[in-house]
């Protein structure tokens, strides 16, 4: 395996495989047991991606209101009931 600044090398054994280089590796995020993806595009590049499970979304998405409590949700639904009894407003 060679490396050469951002270019680095790795030979493919009998068996088809070859070493990831430690800073493919570190850069993904991955270690032994963990699984990859390999997406090849139309002009021939391969991107590689791990595998990451739902789990790991958790927090990505910064809630932008506070949490609603289950007496505000029953009076919300209860408001929408009684609107759905009514006639439809004309504008």
């Amino acid at each position: 395996m060679k490396r050469n600044g951002a270019v680095m090398e790795s030979t493919i054994t009998s068996k088809g495989q070859a070493t990831i280089p430690k800073a493919v590796r570190d850069r993904l995020g991955v270690k032994p047991g963990d699984r990859i993806k390999f997406f090849v595009h139309p002009n021939g590049s391969v991107v590689i991606l791990p595998t990451r499970p739902v789990t790991d979304l958790r927090g990505i998405v910064k809630a932008r209101r506070r949490p609603v409590a289950i007496e505000e949700m029953d009076e919300a639904i209860a408001r929408g009931a009684s609107e759905a009894g009514r006639p439809a407003k004309r504008r």
